[in-house]
């Protein structure tokens, strides 16, 4: 029904992704697909601007319906429609809990390396910022020293923003690390603001568990936040939703976003109802899509770029690549951008362990992710081959 393949033009377009960086780059960057939304979303959105009004909107009683029944249809997750509050993104839902919980001076437990929004949210609220790195295997996996978690929460811990599937080592948790992390956390009376956001975009074999269904008493601590943005490529459009099923959590997040954040916009509601509802085909065959192209790219890492290595994803649609024995001198991501004209995100700006890795968005017509590997292809190898050519 869908063709991905198509390339569709986004220069000229005021896309964050397409306009940072020349006309000459292609952009494997930001977490944005270069596919069209899925039909009945660009349906619903025709139909409501041809209304012509777009005043202060509410959330309409149907989106609350949709979600709730897709909570209990994927998850068996029983939610109240009063458990869900509406704002305008992710990232503003986890800057909004850091300020809800905690006073300044007090701190958040943060898993690296990890989404750079996430490390800036506990300094923004005036918090302290809590790096508990994760453990890279020697087949790239990574996985959650419990011990080292615990000994990184102090007295002043407060928040634990859990980033699941996890942005950008791939990562989607298996029920008993959550099981460990959550009885920690509840241990030392710490809420679990948990990022769900790539939630639906999960590879066979692997199973996306809700930290909050784990128990009536996580669910408790816990605030989930979650997203049709990454799962349906509507990130512009500004809509997430926090599952609270504590009411004093609940009370004291919409408090806060009273004072800190905007409501969610009109077309936002509108194109969230349309994804959730009648969505379910683009995302079954946009997965299918995006499997295709990790087949692909996981080949031609191993084959073309010797040196650079990546562990296959559980889930998102990004790539982390380790450049640390490629012999790339300085900034990985920067070497790629000046020299093959292919811009990637620097594994820097994801905190400890994040140095000499870049994050690959495959998000992309297959055309598209050829091409950018090409281009790396060949000036890493004029590089290996050191006769100075670049």
């Amino acid at each position: 029904m869908y063709n991905f393949d198509q390339v569709i033009e986004r220069r000229g377009t005021d896309s964050l992704k397409w306009c940072t960086y020349g006309d000459d780059v292609l952009p494997l960057w930001v977490a944005d697909m270069d596919f069209r939304a899925p039909e009945p979303v660009i349906r619903a959105l025709h139909e409501r601007v041809e209304h012509g009004v777009f005043g202060y909107a509410v959330p309409p009683p149907a989106l609350r319906e949709v979600i709730v029944e897709r909570l209990q249809r994927l998850y068996g997750w029983e939610v109240s429609p009063d458990h869900l509050v509406f704002l305008p993104g992710v990232v503003t839902g986890f800057n909004l809990v850091c300020r809800a919980i905690a006073v300044p001076g007090e701190g958040v437990l943060v898993q690296t390396p990890v989404y750079p929004p996430i490390l800036r949210a506990p300094a923004d609220a005036g918090l302290v910022c809590e790096e508990m790195e994760l453990t890279r295997q020697e087949d790239g996996q990574y996985e959650v020293d419990f011990d080292r978690f615990e000994r990184t929460i102090t007295g002043r811990t407060r928040v634990f923003i859990l980033c699941n599937p996890h942005n950008p080592v791939g990562r989607v948790f298996r029920r008993e690390e959550l099981e460990r992390m959550a009885e920690i956390c509840l241990r030392h009376h710490i809420v679990i603001c948990s990022d769900e956001i790539h939630c639906d975009l999960v590879f066979p074999g692997h199973q996306h568990v809700p930290i909050a269904t784990l128990s009536p008493e996580v669910a408790g601590h816990t605030i989930t936040l979650i997203s049709p943005s990454k799962t349906f490529n509507i990130p512009g459009l500004k809509c997430a939703v926090a599952i609270v099923p504590n009411a004093d959590l609940r009370r004291r997040l919409k408090a806060t976003h009273a004072d800190w954040a905007h409501e969610v916009n009109v077309l936002g509601y509108t194109a969230a109802l349309a994804a959730y509802r009648d969505g379910q085909p683009w995302l079954e065959q946009v997965l299918a899509y995006l499997e295709r192209n990790l087949e692909f790219l996981l080949r031609y890492v191993e084959e073309h770029l010797p040196g650079i290595s990546m562990a296959r994803p559980e889930g998102t649609y990004l790539a982390w690549l380790d450049c640390r024995e490629a012999g790339i001198q300085g900034n990985p991501a920067r070497f790629f951008l000046e020299h093959a004209r292919v811009a990637l995100s620097n594994g820097a700006e994801f905190g400890r362990g994040g140095a000499g890795f870049v994050r690959l968005n495959f998000g992309c017509p297959h055309a598209t992710l050829v091409e950018a590997l090409e281009r790396m292809r060949a000036v890493y190898q004029v590089m290996k081959s050191g006769d100075g050519r670049l």
